[in-house]
Order: C-alpha cells, then structure tokens, then sequence
C-alpha cells in the first residue's frame, strides 16, 4: 500500500509527527514493534496498581512551550487532564534536607539563607537559567561548556552543587560530559512552567496520539517490526516490516518517512553498504547515555496516609561528597547507589484504587552490570535490588515497608527489550 507518510516507531516523537501530519491531511502509517504505543511513555497493570514506566513528570506546558501549541492543535488539552506537581524536588544527603521549588526567586531566597556566602554563585546559577534562551542569541556562552564546570567556576560548596543538580538524572549521569546548554533549557521548562503529571499516566497520551493518527485516517500497527529497507536511487522508496518474526512479511511503500528508533539500531540493522557507512560514521565515537533501573511499588495505604508530603526525593548518599563523585556513585552497589522516589499518592494520579498508592524508586543504570548473567543469576540478582531498596526506602519513610503489597523490578535489561535501544538507554 502507499502512504504519504511511514512512522518506524512509536514512541513520543513518532506519535506527535504522525499525529500532527495526520491532522494536516496526510495518510500516514504508524509501525511499532511492541504490544503498545508510547516508548516509556507507557504504563501496565498489576493488581489494583497501574504501574509508571517512565514519565512521571513532564516540564513547562506554559504559554511560550512547544508542547503547549502542538497539545492545543490536536486538542490534547482538552481532552487529558495534566496535574500540577507540587514542587521540582526533595533533596536529601544525610547533610542536607532541602526542598527545591519551581520559583526561581523563591529558590535564591532559600538558598542564600542556607548557604549566606554563596549567594552571587545562586543568583548567576538562576540568572542563567531563567535567561538561557537570550543568552544563547546574544552569543554569551560557550557551547562546549557543562554544567559540572560552570558549577565549579560559580559556587564554592560542594553540597550546594549537589542539591543544584538533584535532578540530574533527568538527563544524564555526570554534570562534567552534560552540556551546559541543554541542561539549562530543560532546567528553564521546569522552572517557568513546573511539573506536570498526566493523570491516568503517560499511556493516556501516548493513546491519545495514535487515536489522531487513525481517526484521521491513519493506521497504527502494533507487535511489527521493520526489517528491511528498499531504495530508489538515495531516497528511500518502501519498508518491510512483519510480525516480531512470524507471519508474512509486508512490504508499503511512501513518499516520506519518519525514523522513531535509535540511530544505531536503523544503522546497524536495517542499512547495507555505503548508506550504512554514511550512518554509522555519524555516531562513531560516541557512548550511548545511560539507562535507568526502576522498582514498581504498590502500597495498600498510600504513603500520603502516613504522613509523607513530597513527590520527588532525590537521595544522594552521603558518600557523594562532590560532583565527580557522582558518576562513580552510579556504579556503586545499590546499597549505596543514590535513587529516585516518587511517590504518585501526593497528587490524583488515579494509579491505584482509594486508599492505595503507587511509587516508584529510579537510578542510574547499565547494561553492563546485567547482560552476562544467566538467567538464574539476573532473577537473584533483581531479588536483592529488591530487598535492599524495600530497605532503603523503609529508610526514607519509616513503617512503609509493612505496606507494600506488590513490588517489582525492571532493569536496563528489561529496557533494552522493550525499546530496542542501545544499552537500554532512556534518553531520547
């Protein structure tokens, strides 16, 4: 068959292109190789709990953001129902206990009144980033610069750095290969337009998505994978994709196309000869980021019941004395290993049934450390992950531990299977 245009992939980028262009009138063809749209954006079922796979805060959705426009063309904002977050972070080090908010000018206040000797290194550290967009117009930053390094040349104390970069996560796993440009602008999102929750979670709009596709006309393909590519001359002409292996093999043609997967993967798996050379030498040298491990929690009384009030907790482990020792931190033992928690019963998620909650613990995570173990091994080695951050979370909030009635883990490994992607990188 003939498109206008093919999608290979369907995660959130090749959602909102097939969705916009279905909109404008085009036919369009969505191929998407798991059993559901949305990447990790997604969500799946255990008991009474829906369980968050990944995008559990989505930054801006003000006035001037990108999303804001594209959400509104397609009517998304009428249709979900995004939940304000109530503040960026909790920071937490074994020193410091520090609640981050979405208020820039708030944010200098409390900081210079905790660290009263840093206070011209905390109002640059804001300036810029409230600022980013003018600076980067006007030419005033250097675009090879990081952020591990404006920190070190900005502030002196190291544990204000730290609390700085308490959602680091979010984009990387050392501030000093972090480009100080694309922090600052993702920085900038979250502190002009706060944090958002889809309320349902992330399956919702990646659903919504793929309905615009085919309510105008458009086809959405689960559980197929494309495994060839044809070309006339330069330009590819049609692709063939079947169903994971089995079933006949369908070959649809198109006059564009839209790549959704790791270039990697379209370089190494679906190119031959000089076209793949040409692609594979544009990520030559460079390492795939990293991935993230996560533990699926459902509470039969919602952590809110016992008294805990934050959304996002960032534990840095005392250990972590300073930014370069962040990223040895992240192949730490996960005893030791700073996590994520985030507890979904501070909002009206409608995770869960009432009187239940859902949370999440997340960390740096690596391929490396899971994907020469047998399986035996890989299950023994997820039970004491469990454990110990049953443990750990306990740790956090006393007394919860007795309240968990259903735990689970996913690994990089687990990502890499459901995305395809290198290393079971998470960052698009």
């Amino acid at each position: 068959m003939k498109y206008d245009v093919i999608v290979v992939g369907g995660g959130l980028g090749g959602l909102t292109a097939g969705a916009k262009l279905a909109k404008s009138g085009k036919s369009v063809l969505l191929i998407e190789q798991h059993d559901r749209v949305g990447g990790c954006a997604t969500t799946f079922k255990r008991k009474d709990f829906t369980m968050e796979v990944g995008l559990h805060e989505m930054d801006g959705l003000h006035r001037g953001d990108m999303k804001t426009r594209i959400f509104s063309d397609l009517g998304i904002l009428d249709e979900l129902e995004f939940l304000k977050v109530p503040e960026f972070y909790r920071f937490v080090n074994g020193r410091y206990d520090v609640v981050v908010g979405h208020n820039p000018d708030e944010m200098i206040e409390r900081l210079t009144k905790i660290f009263p000797s840093e206070k011209k290194g905390i109002q640059a550290y804001y300036e810029l980033i409230v600022n980013i967009r003018q600076v980067i117009k006007t030419g005033q930053i250097d675009h090879n610069d990081t952020i591990g390094d404006f920190l070190d040349r900005s502030i002196k104390d190291e544990d204000l750095k730290l609390i700085l970069l308490g959602n680091l996560g979010y984009f990387h796993d050392d501030p000093y290969s972090l480009s100080l440009i694309y922090y600052c602008m993702a920085q900038n999102s979250y502190y002009t337009g706060g944090g958002n929750f889809i309320k349902g979670g992330s399956q919702q709009l990646s659903n919504a998505l793929a309905r615009i596709i085919e309510e105008n006309g458009g086809r959405v393909v689960l559980n197929h994978q494309v495994t060839r590519i044809h070309y006339r001359g330069d330009l590819v002409k049609s692709v063939v994709y079947q169903g994971k292996g089995v079933g006949e093999a369908i070959t649809d043609q198109a006059d564009q196309f839209v790549l959704n997967a790791s270039i990697p993967q379209f370089g190494e798996k679906l190119l031959k000869g000089s076209k793949a050379q040409v692609v594979r030498d544009s990520y030559f040298g460079y390492t795939p980021g990293a991935s993230l491990l996560t533990v699926y929690f459902g509470f039969k009384q919602s952590p809110y019941r016992m008294g805990h009030r934050h959304y996002s907790t960032f534990v840095y482990d005392e250990s972590v004395k300073d930014q370069r020792g962040i990223l040895p931190n992240n192949r730490s033992n996960f005893d030791t290993r700073s996590f994520t928690f985030v507890d979904y019963s501070q909002i009206n998620s409608d995770l869960s049934v009432s009187g239940k909650g859902v949370g999440a613990i997340c960390c740096i995570d690596y391929l490396d450390d899971w994907a020469s173990l047998s399986r035996e091994e890989y299950k023994t080695k997820k039970k004491q992950v469990e454990i110990t951050f049953v443990r750990r979370l306990d740790a956090l909030i006393p007394g919860v531990a007795e309240q968990i009635e259903y735990v689970e883990v996913g690994t990089s490994k687990t990502v890499q299977r459901y995305t395809l992607n290198p290393k079971g990188s998470v960052y698009g």
